[in-house]
């Protein structure tokens, strides 16, 4: 792997860096405080080719490759972690679209999400009594002529309250297990589809986040993705992709909060002179570094292998599970080095410290992802 970004690269993260700062940075603070999903910012995110980076132009997304992906993740994390999450979802259900989709679903549903005229998409996979053991789905999909009639609900969907499109797994077969699971692409307004409450969270606050009931829900056959069975499949690829995402916004978030420390160790004296200058901060300092830097050449890493061809899950499940657990480590020094500053909501290091934590929670626990590698490592499929 060349560990130097390309010129095509570069340019897209400067672009990507560029409109953060003016679009998103400057209004990050209040949103968090007003737990507000910034509806009107998704229009420009569609616009900078942030909602579809690695659709093709064809179908209106950007054409771009997982390493562009992951940059532009970062980027948003550094700013808004809330705003990182929403673009990374909406990436997820263009993605699934775009590689288990027919044609006419591109054409048809792509474009809606890479504008911004669907506003966002949802991935709607958990269920109240199952996360990680996605298998164990209970939503229930039955045919009924031209249409498959479904049931159930959905928990921690993020988007859910505003998405346009919505990539929805539910079994047509529970005793089938795995086999018996499908994905749907269900449409907004559709009837039976049920909002519940948004969650009040600890952190990713303009993040919206809600539950979903489906009560005779109809959607056509035409919008099932693939064939009936190939659900879990859809599933469980989905993830690897979405776990280079949470690696990534890892990555920005401690980004962030390194920054801000960096800033107040300069700023602040004691005893006559910065704190920046006490070993017991520097050496926070460092080790923050260390933590930043590993978790980004990870990220990339599964991200290059993505790109090229090559397996990726045991790297995306180590990136994913370095990088979330480096980002509590950084924000957490972040937080000591600003003492008691920074624990207030004035200084940004407190958003960052409540936005971090749910990295190592989502698309797939610490937890989960240890069970992932070791199963590879174990196994010895490769060196």
């Amino acid at each position: 792997m060349d560990f130097e970004l390309t010129e095509q690269q570069r340019l897209f993260r400067d672009g990507v860096r560029a409109f953060v700062e003016k679009e998103v940075a400057p209004f990050a603070a209040l949103w968090d405080r007003e737990h507000r999903f910034p509806v009107e910012l998704m229009p420009k995110l569609g616009a900078a080719g942030l909602l579809a980076v690695q659709s093709p132009e064809s179908t209106g997304g950007t054409g771009a490759g997982p390493i562009e992906y992951s940059l532009a993740i970062t980027e948003l994390a550094r700013a808004c972690a809330s705003t990182s999450v929403t673009v990374a979802v909406t990436n997820l259900c263009s993605d699934v679209i775009r590689k288990f989709g027919n044609d006419a679903q591109k054409q048809r549903f792509i474009p809606r999400l890479a504008s911004g005229e669907a506003v966002a998409g949802s991935f709607c996979l958990s269920e109240p009594h199952c996360g990680s053991d996605a298998a164990a789905l209970r939503t229930h999909a039955r045919r009924d002529g031209g249409d498959y009639i479904i049931n159930g609900s959905k928990n921690w969907i993020t988007n859910g309250g505003h998405a346009g499109v919505y990539i929805v797994m539910a079994t047509v077969n529970r005793e089938l297990g795995p086999k018996g699971i499908c994905a749907f692409i269900v449409e907004k307004r559709t009837p039976g589809l049920i909002t519940g409450k948004e969650e009040r969270k600890m952190g990713l606050r303009a993040s919206n986040t809600v539950s979903l009931a489906f009560e005779d829900m109809r959607v056509p056959a035409e919008n099932l993705l693939g064939r009936e069975g190939d659900g879990f499949r859809i599933a469980l690829a989905s993830l690897d992709g979405g776990r280079i995402g949470v690696a990534s916004q890892s990555v920005g978030i401690a980004e962030a909060a390194q920054a801000a420390a960096i800033r107040y160790a300069r700023d602040r004296k004691a005893f006559g002179e910065p704190i920046a200058n006490f070993q017991a901060i520097q050496w926070m300092i460092a080790d923050n570094q260390v933590d930043i830097e590993t978790s980004r050449f990870l990220a990339l890493r599964a991200a290059w292998l993505s790109a090229n061809g090559k397996p990726f899950s045991r790297e995306a499940a180590m990136a994913k599970v370095a990088a979330s657990e480096a980002a509590n480590r950084v924000v957490n020094r972040a937080v000591q080095i600003h003492g008691g500053y920074g624990y207030i909501g004035e200084f940004p290091v407190e958003r960052y410290f409540r936005d971090a934590k749910v990295t190592t929670i989502y698309e797939g626990s610490s937890e989960i992802q240890r069970i992932v590698i070791s199963r590879e490592v174990i196994q010895g499929s490769r060196a």
